[in-house]
């Protein structure tokens, strides 16, 4: 098994990478094809079309790729386990606290009692050394 995954991150790292490559090779809409190749270079070297339907092809074709293999990494990774929640799969009901409850608590903590006010405003006028 750990062969296979090898070889699916070496397929998958050569389709990033040529994805990469074929996508900052391909022009923009009103980029002068020949300019890339010389004038009138495109057509020879890559037929009558020129070079956007091969750029273009590739590209596709490298991006399944990589689509392929990322799936295939991430069905052999989980072990065939379908809709895990990750990191919060071994929470239970008592862990869960809603929404409400956590904003209840923290309004609560930070709002201070009338002692502490009382407290705090004598020290906060001026500038004082602290105690």
């Amino acid at each position: 098994m750990e062969i296979i995954k090898t070889l699916l991150w070496i397929i998958q790292i050569v389709s990033a990478i040529s994805v990469i490559i074929l996508v900052l090779l391909q022009q923009g809409k009103g980029a002068d094809a020949g300019a890339t190749f010389g004038s009138g270079g495109s057509s020879s070297l890559f037929g009558a079309s020129g070079s956007a339907n091969f750029l273009s092809r590739s590209t596709a074709i490298g991006a399944a790729i990589f689509f392929v293999t990322t799936l295939a990494l991430v069905l052999i990774s989980s072990n065939g386990r379908v809709g895990d929640l990750g990191v919060m799969a071994n929470m239970t009901n008592a862990g869960k606290t809603s929404a409400s409850q956590v904003v209840a608590s923290q309004v609560a903590a930070s709002q201070p009692s009338t002692s502490k006010k009382a407290a705090t405003a004598k020290k906060e006028t001026g500038n004082q050394i602290p105690d």
